[in-house]
């Protein structure tokens, strides 16, 4: 079995249930991955902040994803580096190690648009979304499910 990234939108996070099973729900986006990097711009600081995560490898692993690494150009509201975080070629670098069912992410058409590269492919995040999703606002889930065999 091979896992993958499923994406799904919804108007708010209330309506984005939480999965009960690893496979991917109706209306969601499957894209098969190993890695994924997210990136994004502080709506109010302007500085580039960017996570990498790690896809379940085995079946029989949980489906979580594994935050790998953690990188940002500078410091600010909200955005503090980690106690542990290193300066390296202009970026505070870490490494957080932590499993997380989802990621949820705001979609809003008052600031720029999330990078989502899977496996070196990068692109808006609007063009991983759902076929049905609007291009304006809402919430996006980003979860590790199963790739259909």
């Amino acid at each position: 079995m091979a896992w993958a990234l499923c994406v799904a939108w919804a108007a708010s996070a209330a309506l984005l249930t939480s999965p009960v099973s690893p496979d991917p729900d109706a209306g969601e986006a499957l894209w098969p991955a190993g890695t994924l990097t997210l990136a994004w711009q502080h709506t109010i600081e302007r500085v580039r902040w960017e996570e990498d995560y790690a896809l379940p490898r085995a079946s029989d692993e949980p489906p979580l994803l594994l935050a790998t690494a953690a990188r940002v150009r500078g410091s600010g509201a909200g955005m503090e580096p980690a106690p542990d975080a290193r300066w390296q070629g202009g970026w505070y670098v870490w490494s957080p190690q932590r499993r997380l069912p989802a990621l949820h992410l705001a979609h809003s058409a008052y600031a720029t648009d999330h990078t989502l590269c899977l496996d070196g492919r990068c692109a808006p995040l609007t063009r991983w979304l759902p076929s049905a999703a609007p291009p304006t606002s809402g919430v996006v889930r980003l979860r590790a499910c199963r790739a259909p065999d």
